[in-house]
């Protein structure tokens, strides 16, 4: 069929659908097909890239250098007033890690200093040992908004601060202060700290004890029994004796 005829075919139709309320379908004239366009697939956030601090020098040097990346890099989160990276002994045998910082924390620039903070260093006490002892951090170094819980996501972007304290202080024993520390270290979120308090673990080739935040025995003071019985473990494999009780 020449071209004419199919224009006189299309006027017919045209007319017959004004005629009867019959609609027919007119197809576009066939276009050369065009390659479409790959649909765009977003891409994988970036791993967290390691904190290259020169590891020959002196543990306390390698400290001031991370604290000084951290207080220049850009916040977590929004609203804080203060980076909190960590403090204590550069050479400690022990290290406290905990979740992040709080109001106090914030507002200070230093780690557990609030009431968690207090029933923490009586903790230290009680095991023989003063806060100057150990090295005191926190997976996350700025407050998380509205003290929540910090994200998997979150806690995994501040790895690589942590990892870099503890390369520098090269602790004998690792003590994790609840679930976030201690699903951070294990690298497994689907773990929970009452089951897994007082179970050693290795990070690394550290010894890993879970135990239970300060914050949470504040609410919980029956719990304080099972915390000491994790505190002796970890002095335990330290080699030091448990301080009588008086």
């Amino acid at each position: 069929m020449d071209m004419n005829a199919l224009y006189r075919t299309a006027l017919m139709l045209a007319e017959m659908d004004q005629h009867l309320g019959v609609q027919f379908a007119m197809r576009p004239p066939p276009v050369e097909q065009t390659a479409t366009k790959k649909e765009e697939v977003p891409e994988t956030p970036a791993a967290p890239k390691p904190i290259e601090i020169d590891t020959t020098l002196p543990a306390a040097a390698q400290l001031a250098a991370i604290n000084e990346l951290l207080l220049k890099s850009t916040p977590l989160f929004t609203g804080t007033r203060n980076c909190v990276p960590g403090e204590g002994n550069p050479n400690a045998q022990l290290m406290f890690i905990g979740e992040g910082p709080g109001k106090d924390e914030d507002a200070q620039g230093r780690p557990f200093v609030g009431a968690a903070g207090q029933l923490l260093d009586k903790m230290i006490n009680a095991m023989g040992l003063k806060r100057e002892d150990v090295f005191i951090a926190n997976i996350v170094k700025w407050r998380p908004p509205r003290n929540r819980t910090p994200t998997e996501e979150e806690a995994a972007l501040s790895m690589p601060w942590l990892e870099a304290q503890i390369q520098a202080v090269q602790p004998n024993i690792i003590c994790a202060l609840g679930n976030t520390p201690l699903r951070a270290l294990k690298n497994n979120y689907n773990i929970g700290i009452t089951r897994a308090r007082g179970r050693q673990f290795l990070f690394g080739n550290i010894p890993v004890i879970p135990t239970y935040h300060p914050s949470y025995l504040l609410r919980n003071p029956a719990a304080k029994k099972d915390c000491w019985t994790d505190l002796q473990l970890v002095l335990e494999i330290l080699g030091l004796k448990t301080p009588k009780r008086s």
